[in-house]
Parts: C-alpha cells; structure tokens; sequence
C-alpha cells in the first residue's frame, strides 16, 4: 500500500508519496554533490535549490535506475535573454539521458531544445509552460535500458514525461544517450548511475 502525497501549491509545497525517496526537502543539499563527488556549490535559499556562478552540474549521491521522478522548477524573473539563454537546464537520468528544462512561455527555440524535450532527439507533443516566476512540474516514467554481459543493448531506454501534468512525451523510444552535437548510440553502462541537474550558467 502507498499512500499518496497531497497536491502543492503556490505558496506552499506538496507531499511526497510513502514509498519515495525524497531527493530534496527544501532544507539542504545532503543527498547531492558536485559532479566530481565533492560538495557542490549549489545554495539553498527560500527552500529552493540554486546553482552559483562557476557551480557546474549538481548529481544525486545516490544510483538509480528505472524509476519514477518527480521534479518541480521555476525559471528566471525578471525575463533575460531569449532563446536558449533564457532559465536553460536540464535532468538527466543516469547522467546521460536528458529531459531539457528551458523557459518555452512566449520563446521561441529549436523544436528538440524546448522545455520537455528529449534534447537533441524528440520536441515536447505540445508546449505546457508556465510564466516565468511560476512553479513548474515534471513528472518522468523512465525505463533504463538494460545490456549484457558482454555490453550488448538488451532493450532500449523509454521515457514519459508530464510537463505541468499534460503528455509531452509518450514512452518515447531513446536510440542512445542524448547529445546536442552527435547522433545517439548507446555506451553499455551500469544499471544504476546518479541523476544529474545542469548548470547551463542561467539562474
């Protein structure tokens, strides 16, 4: 029996389900590191995780694999920039398989660089943003891929994603790791790795 989470709000955060582990609970960054294992530059102001100058990627100091994950983020306000410099970031899953975060309310960009893109391989179904300074949701239903002894792809990866609770992804096939300068192809890798945050040098 799990016992469901409640539903957040503006102003106040929801409730993780019984059985969840919870990344992050507002307070600190104990359950996260540097990409580089050591402590990472990330601060925590008005419960909210954030990346400072320099900080780089941030990764989750436990391994997961196939998993459920839910993410809440909020892109810049005040509005800089366009295209992708504007709230630029990304989930990765096992560090390779990246759900682009970006702000895409009244911005235009490349259709497989939107929020809710599988970056550089699938654009979102439809876009499900909200204004900048607004909380936003990802829930992600990833499948990992799975390889033999030997290294050889058993069965590809497969994601869906609800961006602010609407399908933009629909248990897309991924050919491989996600990249935004070489077509996918799949590195036989452990069937648990951390989860990664980027820092794209945006807020």
């Amino acid at each position: 029996v799990v016992t469901p989470g409640t539903a957040g709000t503006q102003d106040r955060a929801g409730t993780a389900p019984s059985d969840a582990v919870v990344l992050f609970d507002g307070k600190d960054l104990s359950n996260w590191s540097a990409d580089d294992g050591k402590k990472t530059k990330w601060v925590v102001e008005d419960g909210a995780m954030l990346p400072t100058k320099d900080s780089g990627m941030i990764r989750s100091k436990g391994e997961y694999g196939s998993c459920q994950l839910h993410v809440e983020f909020m892109t810049p306000t005040p509005v800089e920039g366009e295209g992708q410099g504007r709230g630029n970031s990304g989930v990765f899953l096992m560090g390779q398989y990246e759900v682009q975060v970006l702000d895409n309310y009244e911005n235009t960009t490349y259709p497989d660089g939107q929020a809710g893109a599988l970056y550089g391989r699938k654009p979102p179904l439809v876009n499900a943003c909200r204004k900048p300074g607004e909380w936003q949701t990802y829930d992600i239903i990833f499948e990992a891929p799975r390889f033999d002894a030997a290294g050889k792809l058993l069965r590809p990866a497969y994601i869906t994603i609800l961006h602010n609770g609407v399908l933009v992804q629909n248990h897309f096939e991924l050919l491989g790791a996600t990249a935004w300068d070489s077509p996918p192809k799949y590195t036989a890798h452990p069937a648990k790795l951390p989860i990664m945050l980027q820092f794209h040098g945006n807020p």
